[in-house]
């Protein structure tokens, strides 16, 4: 379906209930299916991403299709190899059989591993036989996908000599590894982080009261909003004591008018107030590797709000989805902003524009987070389309319904205009 989208007629007011972080779902689900005697159930985020965990779970199927879910291929795939007694062969969609995978398959047959490719070498879909891995000490090419070393890291206990890793070249999205160190840590296994050498010994997990916390990914949308209508936006579950890398988000929009007001000050909350600041950066330069999911959303922001920006450690965006600074790039020309990729992991605008010549109708590639990027865009150009809008189902599927809580209107893009009416006209 597409969605042409109409800006709120008044001054925006949004309270909003954020979906749970699908992150720390993925996680939770893989450490408790580790942990003897852990609870039967635990409430995690409900999209895509995690539904797709529950069900490979819960299976005892020959085949397990994931889909487009990136982070459960990684996580299920040393999970799958760590499990004894347990043959499965996980696929994916067209777009995951061209993901790499091969770094995480190389770093778990060092450990022991029975994997074998029943495709194209290097890629889904898998075939994996399941035991008891020796573990030991590997070294691991960091400048990939973080999820490859939290994937090792949550089976390392399991492992007869626990596992030692040796990261190598750039670490990625540091932050997805020390979450995924600290929610080990929670359910009692605890690893050591020193310089570029992650230890987790041998040693069984425990059971954990395991509260998931809301998406600060999913907040970024708001605040993307709050800097183009500098109206009250409210977002409830979210802390400012998280593991969550994304929760960076907050200081990175105090260069673009947005200020974050944690209610009851710095503590532990149930929420955050989004206020408006007349503070603006005159160009921003940031290196996004720790937080490259937040890339888009930055991007499309500084972009309607004039701000020129230099944003670099995007290398991981290329295997995402879709090749993300190749999208952005292609939907960015729709609304006249000139945006260059250099060295394949840096986005640049130097405030080149070029004339609008129609009203953008916006592709997402089937990636949620350039839906959800774009859909904002709206606030300055009534009418614009979205296009093949159910994907925001991978991470927050009541997005749009999240939208029209707060003013916005959401009209069927392929459905016949009424006669007398205006594409443009947002009454």
């Amino acid at each position: 379906m597409n969605y042409r989208i109409f800006p709120p007629d008044e001054l925006l007011e949004a309270d909003i209930t954020l979906p749970l972080s699908k992150s720390l779902s993925n996680r939770v689900l893989i450490i408790n299916a580790l942990t003897e005697g852990a609870p039967d159930t635990v409430e995690v985020a409900a999209c895509d991403d995690t539904d797709v965990t529950v069900r490979a779970l819960s299976s005892d199927a020959d085949c397990i299709n994931i889909g487009a879910a990136g982070t459960a291929m990684r996580f299920l795939t040393a999970y799958f190899a760590a499990t004894p007694g347990r043959t499965v062969t996980l696929d994916g969609s067209d777009r995951m059989r061209h993901r790499p995978i091969r770094e995480l398959v190389d770093a778990l047959r060092c450990c022991g591993a029975k994997i074998e490719y029943a495709g194209e070498e290097g890629f889904p879909p898998l075939r994996i036989t399941g035991h008891k891995l020796v573990g030991g000490s590997i070294t691991v090419n960091s400048s990939i996908s973080s999820q490859y070393i939290s994937a090792l890291l949550m089976v390392a206990p399991t492992m007869q000599n626990g596992l030692e890793i040796t990261l190598e070249g750039e670490v990625m999205s540091r932050p997805y590894i020390n979450m995924t160190l600290g929610l080990m840590r929670q359910h009692g296994v605890e690893g050591e982080f020193v310089d570029k050498v992650i230890t987790i010994p041998h040693g069984r997990y425990v059971p954990c009261s395991d509260k998931v916390e809301a998406d600060w990914s999913a907040a970024s949308y708001w605040y993307e909003i709050e800097a183009l209508t500098s109206g009250w936006v409210t977002l409830h579950g979210l802390s400012n004591d998280s593991f969550q890398g994304d929760a960076k988000v907050a200081s990175i929009y105090e260069n673009l008018g947005v200020n974050t007001d944690y209610e009851g000050g710095e503590e532990e909350t149930d929420g955050i107030a989004l206020v408006a600041s007349p503070d603006l950066s005159p160009r921003l330069v940031m290196d996004l590797s720790d937080t490259p999911d937040l890339a888009q959303t930055i991007v499309v922001t500084c972009a309607m709000i004039g701000v020129p920006f230099c944003l670099s450690g995007l290398a991981s965006l290329k295997i995402k989805e879709t090749d993300r600074l190749e999208a952005l790039k292609t939907e960015l020309l729709k609304v006249g902003i000139m945006v260059e990729i250099e060295n394949n992991n840096t986005l640049v605008w130097d405030g080149a524009r070029r004339p609008i010549t129609a009203m953008p109708e916006f592709d997402t590639y089937d990636d949620h987070r350039m839906a959800m990027a774009f859909a904002p865009v709206s606030i300055y150009l009534p009418g614009i389309v979205v296009r093949n809008v159910e994907v925001v189902s991978k991470s927050y599927p009541e997005y749009w319904s999240d939208l029209v809580k707060a003013g916005f209107r959401l009209v069927d893009a392929d459905a016949p205009m009424a006669e007398g009416t205006d594409a443009d006209d947002s009454e």
